[in-house]
């Protein structure tokens, strides 16, 4: 899955890296995390799946298309009907159009941080950011309340995420593939699938695992919260590295034809399937880096000939494969960029620029209602219909309540200051009607 550097001029593998305590998250090869058992009441989800459309799409070319609008609006592409009457998406979706009863669509979500990575922490935490506080992803929140196998990575990502452990601690960072599978072929993640004849025990001879993060975070040998988060990540890691349930999660390979087929060759698509696999293993929480959508220039032909295929054959594909499988109800799907796009077009660069006072976000499973719209923008995709729109923050708090999380459960730093998961979110009910 490619690379792409942000018009402000931050790389995305940059931003994305991974190792970086606090900021990114962390390679298996480093450290994997440890689940731990949490509160749990009316939950209808048991796990989770994030994909991050990264660099913010735009609403009027994909989910929120406005043909009434004026040409400079509404852009080069046409709506088609879906399978539920009066909901229409862009023409190059076809596939979604076609299972659209099996999510729902939220528009007119609303914001007001167009700076890429201010946007992209408060789409995937549900906060908005604060200099002095770095807030939990949502697959460290998921990670901490809900208990897996503990030979299985609670939080894998594919292949990196934004999302960190913040206030959480090391425990509870992403696994981090670091590449994409390929069709057909068995996913060898390191740390996992060994190559070149090295086994479990010649790797642990050779370099303990707590000796390798008391190295990489010498900085903090003085935190002993830290040291002790590590030490678990290295009792974990252990666990998972000679688990051969674990390394035959991760073989997309072993995928039945009648579901491998539901999945085009794209990186995106074939990360969705390895994100079905691992559901159906038991993982916890899988996000899905797709990104290069930040189209300032050139934007019909980017989307109509790659970023909207792809993602509607691999989205598509997940949903489909969830419910073939029996996991949908029990797996709660959440799609979004960090914004959306200036409704009027830049006619010279044939582009749209950073927009978050109207986007869109999309949810399936876990209990919400599929087949529906939820809000709306205004007749020009300039701002919500009425009000203020559905902000981040009521999202995360709606997703939250689909996996049975308290969005307002409050945990404590290491000082002792309380952290709300979400700090002003409300849950959208309509999804749950």
């Amino acid at each position: 899955m490619a690379t792409h550097p942000y018009c402000d001029g931050i790389r995305r593998r940059d931003f994305l890296r991974v190792g970086a305590l606090g900021a990114t998250g962390l390679g298996l090869s480093d450290f994997l995390c440890l689940a731990e058992a949490g509160e749990l009441k009316n939950a209808k989800a048991t796990s989770a799946i994030f994909i991050n459309l990264a660099g913010g799409p735009s609403h009027l070319d994909s989910f929120d298309p406005k043909p009434e609008a004026p040409a400079e609006y509404r852009g080069e592409f046409k709506p088609i009907r879906t399978n539920v009457p009066g909901i229409e998406l862009c023409e190059h979706l076809p596939r979604l159009a076609q299972c659209a009863d099996k999510f729902a669509l939220l528009r007119g979500v609303s914001h007001s941080l167009t700076e890429h990575q201010m946007g992209t922490k408060y789409l995937n935490t549900g906060n908005r950011p604060l200099p002095s506080l770095e807030f939990p992803g949502y697959g460290a929140v998921v990670s901490k309340e809900l208990a897996g196998a503990r030979d299985l990575p609670p939080f894998v990502a594919i292949p990196k995420t934004p999302q960190v452990a913040g206030v959480l601690g090391v425990e509870y960072a992403p696994f981090s593939t670091q590449a994409v599978p390929r069709a057909g072929q068995p996913f060898t993640v390191r740390g996992i699938t060994v190559g070149r004849g090295l086994t479990i025990e010649k790797i642990e001879r050779r370099q303990k695992l707590l000796t390798d993060l008391e190295e990489t975070f010498r900085a903090y040998e003085k935190d002993s919260s830290l040291l002790k988060g590590l030490d678990r990540f290295s009792q974990r890691a252990h666990d998972i590295l000679s688990s051969p349930r674990a390394s035959l999660a991760f073989d997309i390979s072993q995928e039945p034809p009648s579901i491998a087929k539901l999945f085009p060759e794209s990186a995106v698509a074939q990360s969705c399937l390895l994100a079905v696999r691992l559901i159906e293993a038991g993982v916890r929480f899988v996000s899905i880096d797709h990104g290069g959508w930040d189209t300032h220039d050139k934007i019909f032909s980017e989307m109509k000939d790659k970023l909207l295929p792809e993602l509607d054959g691999g989205l598509a594909g997940l949903l489909t494969a969830l419910e073939l499988k029996g996991l949908l109800g029990t797996t709660s799907v959440f799609v979004t960029g960090e914004f959306g796009r200036t409704p009027k077009l830049s006619t010279q660069r044939v582009g749209r620029d950073h927009y978050p006072r109207a986007m869109f976000v999309l949810l399936a499973g876990g209990g919400m209602k599929g087949g529906q719209v939820i809000g709306g923008s205004d007749a020009k995709g300039e701002a919500p219909a009425s009000g203020n729109g559905i902000s981040p923050d009521d999202v995360a708090a709606s997703f939250y309540h689909s996996l049975g999380i308290d969005a307002a459960k409050e945990y404590r730093t290491p000082t002792g200051r309380p952290v709300a998961i979400v700090r002003n979110g409300t849950v959208v009910e309509e999804l749950f009607a």
